[in-house]
């Protein structure tokens, strides 16, 4: 497939537009935050190897968050911790980063695409778009920030719960970070609404 492209911003940066891509990274983890990054950059922009952090490798994911930081206006992120993910919901915790991302911002905005089908509760003009971090080199910006930032958080839990290998796995459902659960049951950042914690749930032994 090929890298996303500036077409979405094209269109704003026409009409004189500050644009923001906005991505999160770390939905589906089983322990850890949910984190989202929002990136403005100059109209005009012509980085051409944006794409899905998810196709992209952890080398080059930090390679291109280098080359963010040094084109975009603006960058920034947020993050929901486990216990905004179980006392709130998976999808609120997860609109709750948007929102600091996109207000986190200097300049501000003045309109912002979100990816997926849903908009958060933004201040400002907004457009969700589906699959957009493989549609708008912006929402790609954001989804490899997030991502490099989400794994970097995970490394600095696994020193303090080096059990469950979260330098490895970044909190994922994977067959190790299972048996290790079903050993030590659940640590503080693992998301107990989540129903392979749920049915694992015995006293931590840190």
């Amino acid at each position: 497939m090929c890298p996303a492209d500036w077409e979405l911003e094209g269109r704003l940066w026409e009409q004189g537009r500050l644009v923001a891509g906005v991505d999160e990274a770390g939905r589906g983890p089983l322990a850890g935050p949910v984190v989202a990054a929002a990136v403005i950059f100059p109209p005009g922009c012509e980085i051409s190897s944006l794409d899905d952090s998810k196709r992209l490798s952890a080398s080059r994911r930090e390679e291109l968050a280098l080359l963010i930081e040094e084109e975009a206006l603006a960058a920034a992120w947020a993050a929901a911790d486990v216990s905004v993910i179980d006392g709130e919901g998976l999808i609120p915790a997860t609109f709750q980063a948007m929102v600091e991302a996109l207000e986190g911002l200097s300049p501000q905005p003045d309109f912002a695409f979100v990816d997926g089908p849903r908009l958060p509760p933004v201040s400002i003009p907004a457009e969700a778009v589906v699959r957009g971090d493989g549609k708008s080199a912006s929402i790609a910006a954001a989804s490899i920030i997030a991502k490099v930032v989400r794994d970097r958080l995970m490394v600095e839990l696994h020193g303090r719960f080096p059990h469950y290998g979260f330098a490895q796995n970044k909190g994922y459902c994977t067959h190790f970070h299972l048996q290790a659960l079903s050993e030590h049951g659940p640590c503080p950042v693992h998301r107990r609404s989540f129903a392979p914690v749920q049915n694992l749930l015995l006293p931590f032994e840190g």
